[in-house]
């Protein structure tokens, strides 16, 4: 680790689609958001999926996430902060960099800090609910994910090494066996859209604002649907019909998110 300057950017690694490059990763996107939402200055570093273990590796993040076998899993998003306090720091989880982020830029104003940041977490103290919250969206999205095989934006340099990766994990012969079509598609449908209307009718019961929170601004509980709310819209075809489940709320929610999305 060595000493830079403070003005240096975040470099925030987030896995690349084929061309043309755009984010489309679930987790990543929760990040995205993220820094987005805490006007963090940072630059993006586009990985291949291919490239995505080696990267991880390199920038010493121990995996966070295992296989049902043990194998370490290797994904993204991770930071890099070059600017924290003289030394390089290297987060690599997307619920981890959201705490990180807070603690970076806290959300009180002062005479060095005019134009407060807002919080992603609105008290400290229930940070664990927003965790336990996490998981719960992540499991929910999850069951969903083959829905997401036929769209999935490769990059067409590396998909086929891509595709016998994700075949190996799955234990299939070949990547078609892992598209769902026909009954079975629309027997996985409609069982996710029971488990995400029940879950839209719980976070919504509340209020008719567009958010999980209920208030007038978003919050990292926002950002965690709305990460998986992203990698639905770029990679299933049922996506305009998805988001008018329960009466649109969450596709609501997405259109609501749309000023934290930024440019890349």
């Amino acid at each position: 680790m060595s000493p830079t300057a403070s003005s240096d950017p975040i470099l925030f690694y987030d896995i690349a689609s084929g061309p043309p490059i755009r984010p489309f990763a679930p987790n990543p996107w929760k990040t995205r958001y993220a820094l987005n939402f805490k006007r963090a200055n940072y630059a993006t570093q586009w990985v291949d999926l291919s490239d995505v273990t080696a990267t991880r590796k390199r920038l010493g993040a121990s995996p966070v996430r295992f296989f049902s076998d043990g194998e370490p899993f290797y994904t993204l998003p991770a930071i890099e902060d070059p600017s924290a306090g003289g030394t390089v720091v290297v987060v690599g989880d997307s619920f981890d960099i959201a705490v990180y982020l807070d603690k970076k830029y806290p959300g009180d104003s002062g005479a060095t800090n005019p134009r407060p940041r807002p919080r992603l977490f609105r008290d400290p103290a229930t940070i664990g609910v927003y965790a336990a919250f996490n998981a719960h969206m992540d499991s929910l999205f999850t069951a969903a994910a083959p829905l997401c095989a036929q769209g999935m934006p490769f990059n067409p340099a590396t998909a086929e090494a891509c595709k016998a990766e994700f075949c190996r994990r799955a234990g299939a012969q070949n990547y078609d066996e892992l598209v769902l079509r026909g009954e079975k598609r629309r027997e996985l449908l409609r069982a996710f859209q029971t488990g995400a209307s029940a879950e839209a009718a719980r976070c919504f019961r509340f209020s008719s604002s567009p958010f999980v929170g209920g208030g007038e601004e978003p919050d990292y509980a926002d950002l965690i649907v709305g990460g998986w709310l992203m990698f639905l819209s770029g990679t299933v075809p049922e996506w305009e019909e998805i988001r008018t489940w329960h009466g649109g709320l969450w596709g609501r929610l997405h259109e609501a998110l749309e000023p934290y999305r930024g440019t890349w």
